[in-house]
């Protein structure tokens, strides 16, 4: 019989604990928190969950980092795959630098590029808006997204590309009929990848919104200071805030585990 390894064990529930954690506190009340340590709740209360779907700011928080990031997943698409298939397809003199630099800005902190995008955006009118939200986690994103997909691309013989041609499909045609179609898993990666970023980042979504497109990372600040924190309405608003990224691994699974196993995302 095959002995199996406690090290995935130990891992998984090194992950797991503090997820468990938190859906524990969130069915917590205060009286429950601070009588002690108690590994479940004795009497499991959703009055967290009731107070944030009760409050329009809280589900406007979440519908507006739900808008700007699937906007962003949109916008990045758009321009990375194009992009990735001229690297993937042609050689032109500094490409190899191009394509590494681009991965440069990716690297950079948000918070260095808060005070030129928060200037640059209010003299273009995107401050409170998704597009402004969308466009500069696009300045992250994007660099990724060429990354992922041009090793996608690449694992396509060229040959394809000019039985397409043949076949009389032209670069419309040939995008979305033949390429996109082939590297369907690699987009699915993508798409995850840069959903879930632009999902968690705080900094710069908070700066370069005010009151109508604010997101949940903007709405929890107000409950989560330093001397009165409602610890169980903040374990709440993290479940729930798990709930997207859970169903994206549900519904595009099969893309994902393909996409994990080929192209760069290894």
């Amino acid at each position: 019989m095959k002995r199996i390894s406690p090290v995935p064990l130990v891992y998984a529930a090194f992950v797991l604990v503090p997820l468990y954690w938190m859906v524990v506190l969130s069915l917590k009340t205060w009286a429950e928190i601070g009588a002690g340590f108690v590994p479940w709740p004795a009497q499991p209360s959703t009055a967290s969950y009731a107070a944030i779907f009760a409050d329009p700011d809280w589900t406007w928080g979440y519908l507006n980092a739900l808008i700007y990031a699937s906007l962003n997943v949109v916008i990045t698409l758009l321009v990375a795959v194009p992009a990735a298939y001229a690297f993937a397809r042609f050689s032109f003199p500094g490409a190899r630098t191009l394509f590494f630099g681009l991965l440069v800005f990716r690297m950079m902190a948000p918070a260095i590029l808060l005070v030129p995008f928060t200037q640059i955006f209010t003299d273009l009118g995107l401050i409170d808006t998704y597009l402004g939200v969308a466009l500069a986690h696009c300045f992250f994103n994007v660099p990724i997204a060429i990354w992922i997909l041009e090793g996608f691309i690449r694992a396509i013989p060229p040959e394809l590309d000019e039985t397409a041609r043949v076949d009389g499909h032209g670069p419309v045609s040939f995008f979305a009929r033949v390429l996109l179609p082939l590297i369907a898993p690699g987009i699915a990666v993508t798409a995850f990848f840069c959903f879930m970023f632009s999902w968690v980042e705080a900094l710069i979504a908070n700066g370069l919104t005010v009151v109508d497109v604010k997101p949940i990372n903007g709405i929890l600040t107000r409950i989560a200071s330093p001397q009165a924190a409602d610890t169980p309405m903040l374990a709440a608003a993290g479940v729930i805030g798990l709930v997207p990224g859970v169903l994206l691994i549900v519904f595009m699974r099969r893309h994902l585990a393909r996409g994990f196993s080929m192209g760069r995302v290894v």
